[in-house]
């Protein structure tokens, strides 16, 4: 019997669990913790943390998954891979798509990132890094605006601004750095230069070892392109969030810009986890501007990106289970990728306030014509199962909200314009008290960064 343990509880995690329980060799999916979507999954079931076979002090996941027999492990964020729960899981004898924490500090450190991109030459911004407020503010100064402030640890998506007015910059650096809003990943800060272009993301299979790479099975396969849209509001307006929507593929990103992107941001990645001995057997994302003078990485993450995953994941035609398989085994360069024809477009609904302060526990409504939509998916991310509440004809208890991303509202289809249009129709089949998305998910413009 084939289990798997998901590690996380947001709406990639739904993603990943939804599409590992359509693999014929997976017989079960165990979430932890989970959420409301993957509560009620089909072939999926929620663990939560606070199990009494949990000795003290061990690691709950690697004992939840020893005492369920799992088969192998696949970790959503970003967090408990800088902590070191690939290396927990490899050292109990359960396979692990994730890399081990030398590998995912690219992710834990802005400034290891910039050092390794300066080391293995990948196209990037310029940038410098400060470990005082003084030097920060006396560096904008000199500098001007615009400029983009980044905590340099792990901070939820939160810890990056791009200042229009060097009054922003310092007002960032104030406040990253000395109000403590991001706390301990704001003690050191990278400042970078600000480029103009589009952004994108590009999703990634890895699987390095040394092992691997002595018999040449060493690979990144990157996955189609996908545009996250990052600012709350319509029109690349607002500050900035965890992501407000995804689309992909992208018609802007030609087959030249892939190439490009190949041979100055992706082969010299690969070439540094290689050449650092890393044990890198997982996903990378790589967050890219497409400028004048081509793509510049702006950053890496060590996982799936969200709300990236909730489009990506549902155009690939092919086993993610086995894809899984043939990371950790060293087969990846033999995997056979296939993609769906069409497009996959998913606008994040999010609660009342975000990204600042916003009510928890508040009840969602989603119609039954919801379900009826071809081709179209709920993904959940802070909503949970409301226990108090008895349940509904379909056998689950209805969801209230548990975060500031609630859920996306995905939809594929043939033409990007039928994707859109369904997209929408799901979202509007679904209501909170507080509700906000935006309307412009994946149209021209709407996540473009011009002239600020």
């Amino acid at each position: 019997m084939v289990k798997v343990i998901v590690v996380g509880s947001g709406g990639r995690e739904h993603t990943i669990a939804w599409k590992l329980a359509k693999s014929s060799s997976v017989d079960e999916v165990i979430c932890v913790p989970g959420n409301g979507g993957t509560a009620n999954e089909n072939k999926c079931r929620n663990i939560d943390l606070k199990q009494d076979y949990i000795p003290e002090g061990a690691n709950p996941y690697v004992e939840i998954a020893k005492h369920e027999g799992v088969t192998f492990a696949v970790i959503g964020p970003e967090d408990p891979l800088a902590a070191g729960i690939a290396d927990a899981f490899w050292n109990a004898n359960i396979p692990c798509v994730g890399p081990k924490s030398a590998g995912a500090q690219l992710e834990a450190s802005k400034d290891l990132a910039k050092e390794f991109m300066a080391k293995y030459n990948v196209a990037c911004p310029a940038s410098k890094t400060f470990t005082d407020e003084k030097s920060a503010h006396d560096y904008i100064d000199q500098h001007g605006a615009p400029i983009v402030i980044k905590a340099d640890g792990l901070a939820a998506g939160k810890g990056v601004v791009v200042a229009a007015t060097a009054a922003q910059a310092h007002e960032a650096v104030t406040d990253i750095m000395v109000s403590g809003r991001v706390g301990s990943a704001g003690n050191k800060l990278v400042i970078e230069d600000y480029l103009e272009g589009v952004e994108i993301s590009i999703l990634a299979a890895v699987s390095v070892t040394p092992d691997f790479t002595k018999n040449g099975q060493s690979t990144i396969v990157p996955f189609t392109p996908a545009r996250d849209h990052k600012r709350l509001c319509d029109g690349a307006k607002g500050p900035n969030t965890g992501g407000m929507g995804a689309v992909t593929p992208l018609d802007d990103v030609t087959p030249e810009i892939m190439a490009q992107f190949n041979s100055d941001i992706l082969e010299p990645t690969l070439k540094g986890l290689i050449a650092e001995g890393f044990d890198y057997r997982g996903f990378i994302f790589f967050g890219v501007m497409i400028t004048k003078d081509g793509p510049k990485l702006l950053e890496y993450n060590v996982r799936l990106g969200d709300p990236e995953t909730q489009v990506v994941l549902p155009m690939m035609d092919f086993d993610f289970a086995e894809m899984c398989k043939a990371i950790m085994d060293g087969k990846l360069k033999d995997f056979n990728f296939a993609w769906k024809k069409g497009y996959a477009v998913a606008p994040v609904a999010v609660s009342g306030g975000y990204p600042n302060a916003y009510k928890k526990g508040v009840p969602i409504s989603i119609n039954k014509a919801a379900a009826e939509l071809k081709n179209c998916k709920i993904f959940i991310a802070g909503a949970i199962e409301d226990r108090r509440t008895k349940v509904s004809d379909d056998k689950s208890h209805p969801l209230i909200t548990s975060g500031g991303r609630v859920l996306a509202a995905c939809s594929q289809a043939p033409t990007f314009e039928e994707a859109w249009n369904n997209a929408y129709t799901l979202m509007k089949n679904i209501s909170f008290d507080g509700m906000f998305y935006r309307k412009d998910i994946g149209l021209p413009g709407a996540a473009e960064s011009g002239k600020l």
